[in-house]
């Protein structure tokens, strides 16, 4: 994600780039989540901002929207090239978080569940019909989000682009939705 960071950066965005350590789906992707909060806590104390996730990160990022707090805090969610309803090359992976990449599995089906509150913000989902790794494609489509497709050459396509980047920045730049008043 480094060449989002600089070109966000150019385009005056204040932008934290946090490194989830394994990133290779030996441990769980909610353990993963916990780091991300820790770093948010630690560099974002008590400020709203938003949430650009990319592969295994969009899952990552959401685990924090849903069930870390990251609902109350986050005005503009982005994924990009996520699997949301999983991946079947997680079939071939054999770590803990590779097993929560699987189509089906207990972790995509407990995020499923209450989903729908992911309408809360701006969620934009971005992927390609051309993506290998996300199989198929659409898993990265949810019924929350405004989904975009971009036909980029591959996965990595979406975060190296200049055009794929843009358009991401286009949808941080969109109007939050409204806070639901509270009486």
């Amino acid at each position: 994600m480094v060449r989002m960071a600089q070109y966000l950066r150019r385009e005056g965005w204040e932008v934290f780039t946090p490194d989830m350590t394994p990133a290779d789906g030996r441990v769980t992707l909610d353990y993963l989540s916990s780091q991300l909060a820790a770093y948010i806590d630690q560099h974002a104390a008590g400020r709203r901002f938003d949430l650009v996730g990319y592969s295994m990160g969009g899952l990552i990022t959401r685990y924090y929207m849903q069930r870390l707090g990251g609902l109350q805090r986050v005005d503009r969610f982005v994924t990009i090239a996520a699997p949301h309803h999983g991946t079947c090359l997680a079939n071939l992976r054999f770590g803990l978080g590779g097993r929560q990449m699987r189509p089906g599995s207990d972790f995509l089906r407990d995020l499923d569940r209450d989903s729908d509150r992911l309408g809360q913000v701006q969620f934009t989902s971005f992927y390609t019909p051309l993506d290998l790794i996300i199989v198929p494609a659409r898993s990265s489509e949810m019924r929350e989000a405004s989904n975009v497709r971009l036909w980029a050459a591959c996965h990595p396509s979406l975060i190296l682009e200049k055009r794929c980047i843009r358009a991401v920045a286009k949808a941080l730049l969109e109007e939050p939705l409204p806070k639901p008043q509270v009486p």
